[in-house]
């Protein structure tokens, strides 16, 4: 993994070539961003460039013995921890790697619901266990094999229960040239007695403009795909990665058709309508629903005066227009609520022609009735 393959984030990768140049590596890293913003990908470039044989100015050369097992993710001096599915109480990372290696090399960007994916999860819960832990340790004690430096990128943190106090002692005084890396979308969900031995290098999601070309450059989509992609995904590169891998689909189109015979009140169209929705499949569904609350969203900000801050492609703005015209704040607020519940469900397999006809009907309600949703912050005062 180079920089040069990373989505944006040009500040973070000067800051870390610099601090490699400059010889002030801290040997205990915490690189905190959401899913999707490239803080693992992040990590391992860093970690090929600390180990790179003939660094240029501004990324590993990616042709050395040190690169090319990097990019293979079979360098000895690399090792990698992350949340598993654990058979029996002495599984270990070690015994995932394969999967591991699989997963990273396909999508660098990935969450926490594609590793699953890789790994039979059955109805366990994913965690970085006791033994795992020990196993850091033995391989932390050891001196680098054939690099200056020994790499542990630990992935999810917060999946550390308080087996990873026996991290301790390691983070806190390792062996020389020994770097710990890790990698968490969750400040709060991590220990602090970990937390408070590490430096923080805060990850922000790529922003639109990135993502669209991003995805124009590398994915070959047209203008108006890579914008709907990037408008959708909100950053999230693995979610960009995953509307890739489903094909190309526009939902401006269906989500409005979807408004106006809920504004009609058209009930035989409607449910017409539910079972074209139900025959999408799961991750369209997740997608269109998505896109919805997007959408949504934007008209929000029309309504409240804050057009500069939409970021809908000028068909799609004009819609937007049109709609605002029958919406209001609390109207808006309250599809999206009901859009919010029903990507919950949708992600738990519920049944999509109930839960789409449930909420086309509170949609009927919210265009024609435009009641004041609850909470009693809309209590006058």
């Amino acid at each position: 993994m180079q920089f040069k393959h990373i989505v944006g984030q040009a500040a973070i990768k000067q800051r870390l070539i610099t601090s490699v140049r400059e010889n002030r590596v801290s040997h205990a890293q915490l690189f905190l961003g959401p899913e999707g913003s490239g803080s693992l990908a992040l990590a391992v470039a860093y970690a090929q460039y600390l180990c790179c044989l003939d660094r240029q100015e501004d990324d590993s050369c990616g042709e050395c013995s040190s690169c090319r097992k990097y990019q293979k993710l079979m360098h000895p001096d690399l090792h990698f921890s992350y949340p598993f599915f654990a058979k029996h109480k002495e599984d270990t990372a070690v015994t995932f790697i394969e999967q591991w290696r699989e997963a990273f090399l396909s999508n660098p960007y990935l969450g926490l619901d594609n590793w699953r994916g890789y790994l039979d999860a059955d109805n366990k819960q994913a965690n970085i266990n006791i033994a795992e832990c020990h196993q850091i340790i033995k391989k932390l004690s050891l001196k680098p094999f054939e690099s200056d430096y020994k790499v542990l990128i630990l992935w999810l943190p917060e999946y550390l229960d308080k087996e990873g106090n026996a991290l301790l002692k390691i983070i806190e005084e390792p062996q020389p040239n020994t770097l710990f890396i890790l990698v968490a979308q969750n400040q709060d969900q991590i220990l602090n007695t970990i937390l408070s031995r590490t430096q923080l290098t805060k990850i922000v999601a790529p922003t639109f403009e990135e993502v669209k070309q991003y995805l124009i450059a590398e994915h070959n989509q047209t203008e108006h795909e890579a914008s709907q992609m990037a408008y959708l995904c909100n950053g999230n590169v693995n979610e960009a990665t995953m509307m890739l891998q489903q094909g190309n689909k526009s939902y401006h189109t269906l989500f409005v058709q979807w408004l106006r015979l809920c504004f009609g009140n058209k009930g035989i169209e409607l449910v017409g309508f539910v079972e074209q929705l139900a025959k999408l499949g799961r991750e369209n569904q997740k997608n269109f629903i998505r896109y919805g609350i997007s959408f949504m969203r934007e008209c929000g900000l029309l309504l409240a005066g804050a057009g500069e801050l939409v970021r809908l492609p000028a068909a799609e703005l004009e819609t937007a227009q049109k709609m605002s015209a029958i919406l209001n704040l609390n109207s808006v607020e309250a599809i999206s609520g009901a859009l919010e519940k029903a990507h919950y469900h949708v992600e738990r397999n519920a049944n999509p022609k109930i839960m789409f006809l449930d909420v086309s009907l509170q949609i009927v309600g919210f265009l024609k009735l435009k009641p004041t949703p609850a909470g009693d912050q809309y209590i006058s005062r």
